[in-house]
């Protein structure tokens, strides 16, 4: 999933584009973890899934047990957002355009891609191998290997099936 933000992303906002593969988002965009100030605890994976995307522990608790807000800029610097643009209609219409290409591609390699890029976070790299290893003789039982190949070789757009 992509998301594109802009203007103001308080609480729920951060944790739906926590949950996103991609963020996106506007120069303007300010985002915060709020919930410590209604009295409460992230409960949407805000809180689980924020040290893992940035991959500081420090940061990330910094913003949610303060609630302070942070711009696109810290955001992208942190590891965030993947990329800030100008306006809220550029990051729109790059969310748009970086799923189209992802639309394209194998949706079984989509899949594998996804699936073990989350399994490596929590696993070493021998058992992430392995998982890889699992991934692939499946989707070699498939025909998207053969069709992108082939589709390659002639220089042409592969058209894959869905799921």
């Amino acid at each position: 999933m992509i998301c594109a933000l802009f203007g103001t992303s308080y609480g729920i906002a951060v944790d739906i584009a926590c949950c996103c593969s991609l963020r996106l988002c506007s120069q303007d965009a300010v985002f915060a973890v709020k919930e410590i100030d209604v009295g409460i605890a992230a409960d949407l994976g805000t809180l689980t899934r924020l040290p893992k995307i940035v991959g500081s522990s420090g940061w990330a608790q910094y913003v949610c047990l303060t609630g302070s807000p942070f711009k696109a800029e810290e955001a992208l610097g942190q590891g965030f957002v993947t990329e800030v643009l100008p306006s809220r209609e550029e990051a729109l219409d790059r969310a748009v355009r970086v799923a189209g290409l992802i639309a394209g591609k194998s949706p079984v390699a989509s899949t594998a891609v996804k699936a073990i890029m989350n399994h490596a976070r929590d696993h070493t790299i021998a058992q992430s191998l392995h998982y890889t290893g699992v991934w692939n003789a499946a989707a070699l039982q498939t025909e998207d290997v053969s069709k992108a190949i082939m589709t390659f070789k002639s220089k042409q757009v592969p058209r894959f099936s869905k799921l």
